[in-house]
């Protein structure tokens, strides 16, 4: 069964600095016409930052849209042209001030299917070393370090709520499994 909708129309309802929302008519597959919004998004990169006793570098971020702070890992949107592996090294250092020198890519996640097309390539990061994060004038975190079971811990408990983070921490627990 196709179950493809195709484009007839498009049309931008609005366009920020990062996101884009749309408006479409589409037909569907049987045939008949409906309307879909979406958010256009660049992209983004989060990272599991592992250190060499086994801690995972995590931040405190106040979000402004729920107007609250969360822990997260560090993350951010890949700039245009941008080599995504490069943007996961920029961000870690920008954020938390570490480099590192191993690098994994664990996978990949589209986190909101039904309204954007944003996808968010996740990496575990480790060899790390630290130095001076270089955050943009905008960006204000606590950098942290905490045990890994402690982390899924606090995932089971609802510290950690992101769903980048959850999903990143998942993906990087059971490919630490797999190696070890």
């Amino acid at each position: 069964m196709d179950l493809t909708e195709h484009c007839i129309s498009t049309q931008t309802i609005a366009a920020g600095g990062m996101l884009t929302v749309m408006c479409d008519q589409v037909r569907l597959p049987n045939a008949n016409i409906s309307q879909r919004e979406y958010v256009m998004h660049p992209g983004a990169v989060v990272i599991v930052p592992l250190l060499p006793n086994g801690n995972v570098v995590l931040e405190r971020q106040f979000r402004y849209p729920l107007h609250q702070v969360f822990i997260e890992l560090p993350a951010g949107k890949i700039d245009a042209g941008e080599d995504i592996l490069l943007t996961g090294q920029r961000e870690l250092l920008e954020e938390t001030g570490y480099t590192a020198s191993n690098w994994v890519k664990l996978g990949l996640q589209h986190p909101c299917i039904g309204y954007s097309n944003e996808v968010i390539h996740m990496y575990l990061a480790s060899g790390l070393s630290a130095g001076a994060h270089k955050r943009d004038d905008d960006e204000h975190l606590e950098v942290f370090e905490i045990n890994f079971a402690d982390c899924m811990n606090m995932i089971k408990n609802g510290e950690i709520t992101d769903g980048k983070t959850i999903v990143a921490l998942f993906f990087a627990e059971n490919y630490l499994q797999i190696v070890v």
